[in-house]
């Protein structure tokens, strides 16, 4: 049992016995399918911080590691009725390293004062080579019956193993693309390509790995490491292919937690839902872990440096973008094109390559159908809202945001005139962007003026009830708070609106609503671009 090789399931036992828990065990079922499949053992597995990369690393560690006996930890859990569970536990050699943590220590290393009596040249050993002396230390102490040649890599040194004792290895690598994010100097970047090109290109090698679990932030960058990379099956947020429910917690998963925790489970599904994965909700698992145990429903993504992420690239300004933020802002969605971006961290041409990076890295989400994307949730939303309120390219965005509070309250008070000029504000504005003046524009303007709405409602855009469906339903939080019932018309009148909501009747699924009701019809006139409002209050 080694530091890096073959380590035990303390990791991962922490994890599982903190109360909160979600078992994600049949993952394994997943890898165990892969194992010594030439085609599918490689896999690069790239998601947004925060989304359970390390836990699931400490898992597969943890069932595969021959330091570890973790028959009785994994026995409450799924993965324990399943018929591959016994046949590759603790069974392999694990070689599982964190690739930032090992980096962050790097750093330290070189530029340790204390170190200084060190010849330069050993102090300042790249990072590669700082990486193969911990993994060929670990090599020794558990393999002192193997004659390792002097100054073997890490290749080199499973190679030997491999040959003498006829074991195989699983490689575990988190991070892996910290070098890459990092930028740095392109002589560090050549010592990576060649230690991945000796362990995953290396057909000598390829018997000895029975299956590689590498974990990035960002999917293989294309014109950097892709040509020693092209062994893997790439899984990122826009291909996920079976292992969407492995990706975050799903709504079951999140109702369990909300119900044992005590957690209005509606509120933190606005709060953290949102990135559709192969038909699969998929929550912020971390967010959510948080969320339920202190009770509070903030935004836990502030944590993450998630302001100059997105900060640095809206103000790339491509052509599009700003009307494109404005629109999802709004709550809409927008068309992009996915496939042309090459997963860089500078290579930015287009709103397209910008948008694709930030669904990426979970400040956007993407539906694959409609090949559109969008702000996945409040949480992410409120970090846009920070960007938005310090660049003054969108003051005015910033200031019918601010005023959406306001609206609310004349919405609630039946102040059918304020209203009115709260959305002839908005539409102006998202007007001036979009070149059209349709029905599209009115959607995008009531969301955008009534966006304060996200902090104590459910916001349920073409909800089916009665006889068709309703164009947008607030619902609060507070059940002793009113429902807001909202249809549009656009070159009609606001009257009919009203009557459509009572005809088709719209109110049928909240008959036993314990708060109020509240009929908003909005009318635009395309010709006067003003809004029209009726409020009526619906009696029961």
């Amino acid at each position: 049992m080694g530091t890096y090789l073959n380590p035990d399931n303390d990791n991962f036992r922490v994890q599982v016995e903190n109360g909160t828990y979600v078992d994600k065990t049949m993952l394994i079922e997943e890898t165990n399918k892969r194992l010594n499949d030439n085609d599918f053992k490689f896999l690069c597995i790239s998601r947004p911080r925060r989304f359970g990369k390390s836990i699931a690393e400490n898992m597969l560690a943890a069932y595969y590691s021959k330091g570890a006996d973790s028959r009785t930890l994994f026995a409450p859990y799924k993965i324990s009725q399943a018929a591959s569970f016994e046949k590759n536990l603790n069974k392999f050699n694990v070689i599982h390293i964190d690739l930032n943590a090992l980096y962050s220590e790097w750093i330290v290393t070189i530029h340790d004062p204390s170190q200084e009596n060190i010849p330069e040249q050993q102090r300042r050993l790249s990072f590669i080579p700082f990486v193969t002396k911990k993994l060929c230390t670990d090599f020794k102490k558990e393999f002192k019956d193997v004659a390792f040649e002097d100054g073997s890599s890490v290749a080199s040194s499973i190679q030997q193993i491999y040959e003498q004792k006829h074991e195989t290895f699983i490689i575990i690598i988190d991070e892996y693309d910290v070098l890459l994010r990092e930028q740095v100097e392109e002589n560090e970047l050549e010592i990576y390509r060649g230690f991945l090109n000796s362990l995953f290109k290396n057909a000598h090698l390829k018997p000895a790995l029975s299956l590689a679990y590498l974990t990035g932030i960002l999917p293989i960058m294309k014109d950097k490491v892709q040509s020693k990379m092209n062994e893997f099956y790439e899984i990122n947020m826009l291909h996920i292919g079976k292992f969407a429910e492995y990706t975050g917690f799903t709504t079951t998963e999140v109702k369990i937690l909300c119900e044992k925790c005590g957690c209005n489970f509606e509120e933190c599904k606005s709060w953290y839902d949102g990135y559709n994965l192969k038909g699969v909700e998929i929550y912020n698992p971390q967010a959510v872990i948080k969320a339920v145990v202190t009770g509070e429903f903030v935004s836990y993504w502030s944590k993450t440096s998630s302001y100059e992420v997105v900060a640095e690239k809206i103000r790339m300004n491509f052509a599009g973008t700003k009307e494109d933020v404005i629109t999802m802002m709004g709550g809409g969605r927008v068309g992009i094109e996915v496939s042309k971006y090459d997963n860089t961290m500078t290579g930015f041409k287009s709103r397209d390559d910008v948008f694709t990076y930030l669904i990426h890295l979970g400040y956007l989400a993407y539906d694959e159908q409609k090949k559109q994307c969008y702000i996945p949730n409040k949480e992410i939303y409120e970090e846009w809202q920070r960007v938005i309120e310090d660049d003054e390219n969108y003051a005015e965005t910033d200031k019918i945001i601010s005023d959406s509070e306001q609206l609310l309250r004349d919405t609630i008070a039946m102040n059918e005139e304020a209203v009115a000029r709260g959305l002839d504000a908005a539409h102006r504005h998202v007007t001036s962007y979009r070149n059209y003046n349709n029905e599209y524009a009115l959607h995008a303007a009531i969301y955008l003026a009534y966006i304060y709405a996200m902090n104590n409602y459910i916001i349920a855009k073409e909800l089916p009830t009665g006889n068709g469906c309703a164009d947008i339903v607030y619902i609060p939080f507070d059940k002793t708070k009113e429902v807001l019932i909202v249809e549009l018309k656009y070159n009609g009148s606001a009257s009919k609106a009203l009557e459509q909501i009572k005809s088709k009747k719209y109110f049928d699924l909240l008959v036993k609503w314990n708060g109020g009701i509240l009929f908003v019809g909005v009318n635009y006139d395309a010709e006067s671009k003003t809004h029209e409002c009726k409020i009526e209050r619906y009696e029961k």
